[in-house]
């Protein structure tokens, strides 16, 4: 595994600092002048605020799409649209034969099905961008919008890290993007379809998330 200096981690806590007070795309802007087209974005697609703030940046951007073989059919057409309109650089990873025995909901399915087809996918990178928000729960309200992701070996951006999820809908809204088909269902937050289903508690959209299995995150995230 990739190890940081004590010089990259001083400078990544102060840039953090600074980030407190950035907008997402100032958060973009340093990313990509800092790596170049050595960064990747991972994106479930679930909205498309943060994806088109990359593109409009930095079109050929790495897209990472985490295919489970759990997705729900009108997530995996809409992911083929985006990418047919938007002409994205898009990676579709799959899990490896160990992920057979633990289909979704299982114990193992999100450390096969997401966590190491991640790790493969940005193993010669040198940044990831995700579109974590501390507003999504509990699990995720310290998370820092830079900081150096262990797990990966990398630096980890959280450009929408400050957001709330009104920012986002606006943001939607203001720039007209198209949204994921299940929005109009009623669904909140979106994941395999064998676990996902309308939020169960008012207000709180991610609560339809791993129905039935006893997790709040998949292992990509920790704060």
């Amino acid at each position: 595994m990739t190890l940081p200096t004590s010089a990259l981690l001083e400078e990544l806590e102060a840039t953090n600092e600074r980030f407190e007070r950035s907008t997402p795309l100032e958060i973009l802007s340093w990313t990509f002048e800092q790596f170049g087209d050595d960064v990747a974005m991972a994106c479930s697609f679930e909205d498309l605020a943060l994806l088109h703030m990359v593109h409009e940046q930095r079109p050929g951007t790495e897209i990472i799409f985490l295919d489970t073989g759990g997705h729900f059919a009108e997530t995996l057409e809409f992911v083929d649209r985006v990418e047919r309109e938007w002409s994205l650089n898009l990676t579709r990873t799959k899990p490896g034969p160990d992920a057979d025995a633990w289909p979704c909901g299982t114990e193992r399915c999100c450390e096969l099905r997401k966590v190491e087809p991640l790790k493969r996918a940005v193993s010669q990178r040198a940044a990831w961008i995700t579109s974590v928000k501390r507003a999504d729960g509990p699990t995720r309200a310290g998370m820092k919008t830079l900081l150096w992701d262990e797990k990966f070996g990398l630096v980890k951006v959280n450009p929408l890290a400050t957001w709330s999820d009104e920012d986002v809908s606006y943001y939607i809204g203001a720039n007209g993007l198209p949204e994921h088909p299940l929005w109009a269902q009623g669904y909140g937050s979106i994941g395999c379809a064998a676990v996902t289903m309308k939020p169960q508690v008012p207000g709180d959209r991610r609560s339809g998330r791993w129905v039935g299995a006893d997790k709040e995150e998949c292992g990509l995230h920790e704060a």
